[in-house]
């Protein structure tokens, strides 16, 4: 079924965003539940896409098993029989939601680039900068870059999150933290483009949050899905363009197709750009886990 919102009596809703509802669960725990909603440039779409929240959770389930040696997460379950109550009665939340720790969020966006794309190929072109930090001139767009870099982000509920510089991030956060959120993002990006290629994907770029449980640094949220990273096909990758992607890109140029200025309203989504969006989801997870959803 699709899942355009999830609504659970008897449960404190903590916080609702763009795709998920996040709800209390005691006071150490909360439950987060990923529906079939779509952001694109950070608004909200009428149209749902199928199975997107599904793919969301159980993706994000599988990098936090592989990347826990890297930094610990804030996942606790993920069988909805062991919720505690009234969650495990909605079989609804089944394969899209989490019980994971409560924890208190990073307000800033963890971004790794490895290859010039997206919004980090329009700063470069127009100013030669990535966040501010300068490049290489000469650069293709899509292009390899010798290291990947970080390039941190606001955080934002509703509107646009915003780069910011390296300097930014640790006047705000202080220089350990701000050098441990870089240092813990460069080594996820190392680790999972490493596996990725293993598995025909690229993974161009992708963004982390973090959050602090007694002092400690955890991922949470989600984890290099089709929402938060990007996946080109290895096979037929190559620099000097915008290469197909398993992620809202397709959506993206269909809306940009349309004229529209990336301010709410957002129109609807036609039945074809649904359900080639639903395909990519799927098979990005089915290359990425080697199984089908």
């Amino acid at each position: 079924m699709t899942l355009i919102e999830s609504a659970i009596p008897n449960a404190t809703l903590f916080r609702h965003g763009k795709v998920r509802e996040v709800y209390e669960a005691g006071p150490d725990q909360l439950v987060m539940v990923a529906s079939d909603r779509l952001s694109a440039f950070d608004v909200v779409l009428p149209t749902p896409i199928p199975d997107k929240g599904r793919v969301l959770t159980q993706l994000s389930n599988f990098w936090f098993g592989r990347t826990a040696k890297i930094v610990p997460n804030h996942l606790v379950e993920t069988d909805l029989a062991k919720f505690p109550a009234p969650f495990r009665d909605h079989p609804e939340l089944a394969g899209r939601s989490v019980l994971v720790r409560r924890a208190e969020r990073v307000d800033f966006e963890c971004v790794a680039r490895g290859y010039l794309a997206g919004s980090g190929w329009a700063e470069y072109r127009k100013e030669g900068t990535v966040a501010g930090e300068r490049l290489p001139r000469g650069l293709e767009e899509s292009a390899r870059l010798d290291d990947p870099i970080f390039t941190p982000a606001t955080k934002a509920i509703t509107g646009h999150d915003e780069n910011i510089s390296r300097a930014q991030l640790a006047a705000a956060l202080g220089r350990e933290l701000a050098k441990q959120l870089q240092d813990v993002t460069i080594a996820l990006y190392r680790h999972a483009h490493a596996y990725a290629l293993g598995q025909g994907l690229i993974l161009a770029d992708t963004k982390f949050e973090f959050g602090l449980i007694d002092g400690t640094l955890v991922l949470i949220d989600e984890a290099l899905t089709p929402d938060s990273s990007r996946y080109w096909d290895a096979a037929t990758y190559r620099p000097g363009a915008a290469p197909p992607s398993y992620d809202k890109q397709f959506v993206r140029d269909y809306l940009d197709a349309q004229g529209w200025k990336h301010e709410p309203p957002a129109p609807a989504l036609p039945p074809e750009v649904v359900r080639g969006t639903s395909e990519r989801y799927r098979e990005c997870y089915q290359k990425l886990t080697g199984k089908a959803l």
